[in-house]
């Protein structure tokens, strides 16, 4: 199986909230493209040593979707068996939401609007050190009513991080409703490229589109963050979540359980 394929993300995803009777499926399985090509290509990230004072710093911002964080991490042999097996019980260190103390895991996020303050410290840090280091932040667009995220922004553009690129999952949805019916965002990557940003819109399920963003902007060293926008399907992957906002907070039964990893073991065979 080729590392960090997405149906076996999913498929990793769907068992710890089920395990966990838990929720945030669809925001997690959203994601997993971007993080899967950011964790196989891109991430310089130790799996024995994930606190290495010289890696590439992932900041979870939209920590609710962290399912998909957990089951990268477990790819790379961060995580145990044992450790995904127990996500959301009692005395696990796989809580519902990005935890710093969780190997590889480099913010505790999910009051929302913060992690790009925090991955934006990293990156200034990793500037003044004079190292080579690059700051991944992943946003929900949800997120982006949150007026510190601006702040972050002018920040970042202030001090010149051409080594933070944004990642907005750009699914259409937050915890509510529609992002267009609760505050309506507009056109995100010209609002980033307002704020100093060099942005780019992508399909976000696309991985070939998704690996040559992260190239490319990484290798522009002109002083300007960066910002990818990335056009997802909450739900992605399993055809009644999809587009599906029940998903937020709906938890797996036995029934829904089956029939999720049936459609992805389908899906599987036919790409194989």
């Amino acid at each position: 199986m080729t590392q960090f394929n997405a149906n076996h993300i999913r498929k990793v995803i769907l068992d710890m909230a089920y395990s966990g009777a838990t929720v945030h499926i669809g925001c997690a399985f959203s994601i997993v493209e971007l993080l899967a090509v950011l964790y196989r290509n891109h991430l310089q990230l130790d799996a024995a040593n994930p606190a290495s004072p010289t890696r590439d710093y992932m900041v979870l911002s939209k920590g609710h979707g962290v399912m998909a964080q957990y089951a990268c991490l477990h790819e790379l042999g961060c995580l145990t068996d044992d450790d995904i097996a127990h996500y959301f019980k009692d005395g696990t260190r796989l809580k519902g939401l990005a935890d710093a103390h969780v190997p590889g895991v480099d913010a505790t996020t999910g009051s929302l609007g913060h992690g790009l303050s925090v991955a934006a410290g990293l990156a200034l840090a990793a500037k003044l050190n004079k190292t080579s280091q690059t700051c991944y932040a992943l946003v929900g667009d949800g997120e982006l009513n949150e007026g510190a995220i601006w702040e972050a922004a002018l920040f970042a553009t202030h001090f010149k991080l051409d080594n933070l690129v944004v990642i907005v999952d750009k699914n259409g949805f937050q915890a509510m409703g529609p992002t267009d019916d609760v505050i309506a965002l507009g056109n995100i990557e010209e609002k980033f490229r307002a704020f100093g940003f060099d942005a780019i819109t992508i399909d976000g399920h696309d991985e070939d589109a998704i690996d040559a963003a992260y190239t490319s902007l990484k290798a522009a060293c002109n002083g300007r963050p960066k910002a990818i926008v990335a056009t997802t399907v909450k739900g992605k992957g399993v055809s009644f979540m999809e587009h599906n906002n029940m998903w937020h907070y709906t938890r797996l039964t036995p029934e829904t359980h089956a029939a999720a990893l049936s459609e992805l073991a389908k899906k599987q065979v036919t790409t194989a």
